[in-house]
């Protein structure tokens, strides 16, 4: 015979699963530290200034 499922339980447990899924992907997503923040804007100063270096006037 099957075991007995507490459908309350299993949808809460679904849901938590999917929350802490969710809170993985945001924690890779917007989890960066602040001196990450100012390295990769520094980084893209430093990128757009080379190339405004570079062009040419006409």
């Amino acid at each position: 015979m099957a075991d007995i499922l507490n459908l309350n339980r299993a949808r809460k447990a679904k849901t938590k699963a999917g929350a802490k899924a969710q809170a993985v992907e945001n924690r890779a997503k917007f989890g960066r530290t602040k001196g990450d923040k100012a390295l990769e804007a520094a980084r893209a100063d430093k990128l757009k200034r080379e190339l405004d270096g570079a062009k040419r006037e006409e």
